[in-house]
């Protein structure tokens, strides 16, 4: 299979290389555009009995959202002078004249107080946009924002429209910044670790076709589902991070077959059969799982699933096919306009990895013992995880919506509740009486209000004075559903119902989920490797650095440790599809560096070596390549912990840690010291699935292996 997408690829290699001009081009004119159709939300699933709550609410009396909230301040005039107020309500109605606008509702049409802060030097409006969806919104707002400024007073902007508007601008701003920060750093490690200028371009080359890809693909595919916005940041960290890291394994390969004696021919066959292979089925391994959020059905999750699929495809292909292609045309000319210190020495088979290899096999049961114990604290944060929803606290401090929104809840009346819309649709005049008596005795309600009717259907603002986060929350949402009112259907929407609706799609789908994604990694690497055992050890190893993670994020964005130093606010909780979204992304990047490491291991297995030998000489082939690779993929991810947006921050943080202990505790202890003490039993299959692997299994390796070298000591005699 691989030797044959080898001959094809020198076959056609024009063609590919014609191919991937088309991609650089048409992602550059087209796929760039993906900003212009993605949306902020998608956290909870339109099927949703609160999603239909508020469609079947908006339909029978309007919005109850505000697409934006003006907030006019003065700090030497109150609402009540004359001055403050005409030049407020004169704003407001030529604001209302515009055909975006569909409503605006004040102070000043409504004399509603509650409208007018406690000093009564400040108001807010609320105003309705026209247009459905999220995108809709923000470009209406965009192009209407200038005419909300009142001559004479403070304006600031708040709202839906307002928020994802200013998210839009951040993530924007965010790729600016973790591009600047990290591609200097990313060539530095490529010119250290190939030593020549044209080799270290490749990986680059690579990068920006899979990002382009990318963004080319999943912008097809927005124009069919929701894509989150966050999915930009995503597919441009995964897509830049996979394929270097790719790229590295298929570059240092064929310059280890050139090194070796080889014509650029069988360099390039034997890379392909080789690293290809192993790049295809690290790339399957992180499409395949990536599937598994689909499972879940929450917009946000699939739009992000879709656009990682995308960028490690186009990674995957971008090296299995486009790199060989051209490696292929430069021949040894990839060693062109090499530096001084590079050294040109042949790969040898013992060195400091296989050193580090010998000294962990020496003492398997005290390395494997003394790391599990070390992970195991890292993850006990995770036993106190509380989760809860998303609000304006994603954003930085000091971003004008965000402060809008705090400045409502401190310095207005009521500001500091929070309301939930429940309608009755059906019933009689008591019945309304009844529920308002029975609303208000519920734990957490302030206040109950009648605000629109019909005549068939009534609409209540219930405020509550509780986290709209806590289980208490999710409490009252429940105790409201449940209200007896003979003959009335009981509506209700709001966050805490949203949030109850979403913990119960996660925790219903969530099994399917875990079992599909465990599943297919453990099917692809017995695909891979050939062996029932190696493939349960994976995936345990999987959980156990995952939950190491996952519990050191628990401990920062929770908790809010280092929240200062990493510039912050802690909400308390942690959005639980963000924490699913980082769970699969990382399950399935912490099989990364294993199937790395463990396709030299069943190479030089397959070649003769004893298990012990097999794996060091596998660790010391490869060491140096997949610390490189992941001091990539850390600059990549790293950077995105730079971002203003909290959930950006959490991603980019979680995964560097991910990768570090994948690359280090994972590869360099616990793969050998569980190699040692499994032996033999590492590659043990029952007979019908050795069959089964003769057959189908994705065994090929080079056409002429790499001699070792003369005189080489023997690690270890027999083969166990």
């Amino acid at each position: 299979m691989f030797a044959a997408l080898g001959k094809t690829v020198i076959k056609v290699r024009w063609l590919i290389v014609a191919m991937t001009v088309a991609i650089y081009a048409v992602g550059a004119a087209w796929g760039t555009g993906l900003f212009d159709d993605v949306s902020d939300g998608g956290f909870v699933n339109p099927d949703a009995p609160s999603v239909v709550a508020t469609e079947r609410i908006t339909e029978t009396f309007g919005s109850q959202d505000a697409d934006v909230i003006v907030l006019y301040s003065s700090p030497d005039l109150t609402v009540e002078d004359p001055q403050f107020a005409v030049s407020a309500s004169e704003q407001l109605d030529l604001i209302a004249a515009l055909p975006e606008v569909s409503s605006v509702t004040s102070y000043f049409n409504t004399g509603a107080e509650a409208f007018v802060s406690t000093e009564g030097n400040a108001t807010f409006a609320t105003i309705g946009l026209s247009g459905g969806s999220e995108n809709e919104l923000a470009a209406t707002f965009d192009s209407i924002k200038h005419h909300f400024a009142a001559d004479g007073l403070d304006t600031a902007l708040g709202g839906g429209a307002a928020i994802f508007h200013d998210i839009n601008t951040q993530v924007q701003d965010d790729l600016i910044t973790a591009e600047l920060f990290s591609l200097p750093l990313l060539l530095l490690i490529m010119v250290l670790v190939f030593g020549a200028l044209v080799a270290a371009s490749m990986p680059l080359m690579i990068a920006g076709m899979a990002i382009l890809g990318g963004f080319t693909v999943t912008r097809i595919i927005a124009q069919f589902t929701d894509v989150s916005i966050f999915a930009v940041n995503v597919i441009t960290i995964i897509g830049l991070g996979m394929s270097i890291d790719y790229s590295l394994f298929v570059l240092k390969r064929f310059r280890e077959e050139l090194a070796a004696g080889r014509d650029k021919r069988t360099a390039v066959l034997n890379t392909v059969a080789t690293a290809g292979r192993t790049v295809g089925v690290s790339g399957l391994i992180i499409i395949l799982s990536m599937v598994g959020l689909l499972f879940v059905p929450l917009p946000f999750l699939h739009g992000i699933a879709y656009g990682v699929m995308a960028a490690v495809g186009v990674a995957m292909l971008g090296a299995m096919v486009v790199l060989p292609a051209v490696l292929y045309l430069l021949g040894h000319r990839v060693d062109k306009l090499a530096f001084p210190w590079t050294n040109k020495k042949r790969a040898t088979d013992t060195g400091f990895w296989s050193r580090v290899g010998d000294v962990v096999m020496r003492r398997p049961v005290f390395v494997l013992v003394g790391v599990t114990a070390l992970l195991a604290l890292m993850a006990s944060p995770v036993l106190s995880a509380a989760f809860g929803g998303v609000d304006e606290r994603v954003l930085p401090a000091g971003t004008e919506s965000r402060t809008v929104t705090e400045t409502l809840a401190s310095d207005f009346p009521g500001g500091h509740l929070n309301q939930m819309s429940v309608m009755l649709d059906g019933g009689t005049e008591n019945i309304l009486d009844q529920a308002v008596h029975e609303i208000s005795l519920l734990r957490g309600v302030h206040s109950v209000q009648p605000v629109n009717g019909n005549g068939e259907a009534t609409l209540l603002q219930v405020s509550y004075d509780l986290d709209p986060f806590s289980a208490q929350a999710r409490d009252l949402a429940s105790d409201l559903r449940e209200l007896d009112l003979a003959g009335t259907e009981v509506i209700v929407a709001g966050g805490p119902a949203e949030l109850t609706d979403t913990f119960e799609d996660i925790l219903d789908n969530l099994p399917y989920m875990a079992a599909y994604v465990v599943g297919i990694t453990m099917l692809l690497l017995f695909f891979a490797f050939g062996s029932i055992i190696l493939p349960i050890k994976a995936v345990l190893m999987n959980f156990i650095s995952l939950a190491a993670a996952i519990g050191v994020v628990v401990w920062i964005f929770q908790d809010g440790n280092l929240s200062t130093m990493l510039g912050f606010d802690a909400s308390g909780y942690l959005e639980p599809s963000n924490i699913i979204l980082m769970a699969v992304i990382l399950f399935a990047l912490s099989t990364d560096y294993e199937v790395f490491l463990l396709s030299r291991v069943r190479e030089e297995w397959d070649n003769g070596a004893d298990n012990r030998t097999a794996v060091l000489r596998a660790m010391q082939r490869t060491g140096g390549i997949i610390t490189a690779a992941a001091a990539v993929l850390i600059v990549v991810v790293g950077a995105i912990t730079f971002s203003g947006v909290v959930f950006m921050k959490m991603l980019g943080l979680g995964m560097a840690l991910a990768i570090f202990l994948d690359a280090t505790v994972v590869r360099m202890l616990l793969v050998p010291s569980t190699m040692r003490l499994l032996g033999r039993a590492n590659w043990w299959v029952p007979g019908p699935l050795a069959k089964l692997y003769a057959k189908y299994g994705l065994k090929e390796g080079p056409d002429a292996p790499i001699p070792s070298q003369e005189g080489k000591p023997e690690l270890v005699s027999s083969r166990r």
